[in-house]
């Protein structure tokens, strides 16, 4: 994993959460324009998430904002450039390639999140909010056709009726509306929401990292299927997870779980 100072010239930054951590930091570090997207930031955060999805050494990854908010959205001084450019292009599209990785993605989300920001936060496996978060969408304020998700994602979350309101009135949603909407996994406060988002990362990374990788695909493909075709699923895949199993593996997996025990739970 490539290590770079927050502090470096660099608008995307991938470093380690600790020196040896299995848990990648990716950040939008662009704070004097609110982490605001140019189509080069896009390419380059597609690029992060689909290299940091191929190293064996990451176990998991928080995505965070610079500064006074997570992401604004998309630059709009460079709205022609983004905008036509093909939307289609997955390798370029950083929610795309977010939805492709299979490692568990954490938002650290501390401000704003706008419009794209949102769609970035939404494309994330698991949020952690600051107190003073917000979510909000201004396609229809702008004229800007959602494409990363956000019209069809956010109303399987919170509901159709609040994501119409949210959507066509361009209402801020905050940090306690999005937990009680279970939008958010966690409240805390601002200058916390970093070490609070690495500390989940974290105990994922302590887990079986194949299984963990496996578990979370299920559930999100899952999710795409009514009740008994998910349930199908599950067993159509667990059956091949064991069958694929030697028995020195199994072993190995008595032996894991002994060890386990004697072991104090996690904190979370």
């Amino acid at each position: 994993m490539a290590a770079a100072s927050p502090d470096s010239g660099d608008v995307i930054v991938v470093e380690p959460a600790r020196p040896g951590s299995p848990v990648a930091v990716v950040t939008i570090n662009r704070p004097a324009a609110l982490n605001a997207l140019t189509k080069p930031m896009m390419v380059s955060l597609a690029a992060a998430f689909r290299r940091l999805g191929a190293d064996d050494a990451v176990a998991a990854v928080v995505l965070a904002g610079r500064g006074r908010a997570f992401c604004s959205g998309v630059d709009l001084t460079a709205a022609e450039d983004v905008f036509k450019g093909d939307v289609k292009d997955v390798a370029a599209d950083p929610v795309a390639q977010m939805e492709l990785c299979h490692k568990p993605i954490v938002g650290a989300i501390a401000g704003f999140a706008v419009t794209a920001g949102f769609e970035i936060a939404l494309a994330c496996d698991i949020l952690v909010a600051g107190r003073s978060a917000k979510f909000l969408d201004t396609h229809a304020k702008f004229g800007i056709f959602p494409s990363w998700g956000l019209s069809q994602k956010l109303s399987r979350i919170i509901g159709p009726n609040r994501a119409r309101e949210v959507s066509l009135t361009c209402m801020p949603v905050t940090a306690e509306m999005a937990e009680r909407w279970g939008l958010v996994n966690h409240i805390v406060d601002d200058n916390e929401v970093l070490n609070k988002a690495i500390e989940v990362a974290e105990a994922i990374a302590r887990n079986n990292r194949n299984l963990v990788v496996l578990y979370k695909s299920v559930i999100n493909d899952g999710f795409q299927l009514d009740l008994k075709h998910a349930q199908a699923l599950e067993k159509e895949r667990g059956h091949k997870y064991y069958s694929g199993m030697t028995k020195e593996q199994f072993a190995n997996m008595q032996k894991f779980i002994q060890g386990r025990s004697s072991k104090p739970s996690s904190k979370l």
